[in-house]
């Protein structure tokens, strides 16, 4: 909810937002999927966020509408591009065959992951970012999307699926095992 009275002074303005600008930042780079742009977005978002006369009081609130702002800062820039947001796509596959690769090596998995995201769809990406490296709940999510919980929570789920089919046509593979094992 927007808050009404007295807003924070300047500073105390500045040092809110500055609370959230990595988050806006990693939640940039998925939209945009580019650096340069993805600080565009940011620096757009924050521009409107600290130039705006109403800004919610409540935390929870507060953050949901900085990222409500960068995601249609980054909607407006296409449109204006004529490129379009495509939609989430509700007859992805949905069937995993179970085989899911793990790999020990924390650099490895991270490369992984991160090649895969790229492969998704920006819908895919989109959900994912809120949820798993924004850090919103399914209800925050929600209502961020105009969506119902049980929708958001449905679209994690195929996009889940969707990366972890992403990362198994990756080229890395897993090395083979020896048929000799060592006695330890």
């Amino acid at each position: 909810m927007l808050g009404r009275g007295k807003e924070p002074a300047g500073a105390s303005r500045h040092r809110r937002i500055e609370a959230y600008l990595g988050r806006l930042y990693g939640y940039a780079c998925s939209l945009s999927e580019d650096r340069e742009a993805a600080q565009d977005l940011v620096q757009d978002c924050a521009l409107k966020a600290l130039s705006a006369t109403r800004v919610p009081y409540d935390e929870a609130a507060y953050r949901a509408w900085l990222f409500r702002i960068l995601r249609n800062t980054f909607l407006d820039r296409r449109k204006r591009n004529g490129e379009v947001f495509i939609g989430f796509d509700e007859t992805e596959p949905t069937n995993l065959n179970g085989e899911i690769w793990h790999c020990d090596d924390r650099l490895v998995s991270v490369l992984t992951v991160r090649i895969g995201i790229t492969k998704l769809s920006a819908s895919h990406r989109d959900v994912l970012a809120l949820i798993d490296m924004v850090g919103f709940s399914y209800a925050e999510a929600a209502v961020f999307l105009g969506v119902p919980v049980g929708t958001v929570m449905s679209r994690v789920s195929r996009a889940r699926q969707a990366l972890l089919m992403a990362i198994q046509e990756n080229n890395v593979q897993p090395l083979p095992q020896s048929s000799k094992q060592v006695a330890k």
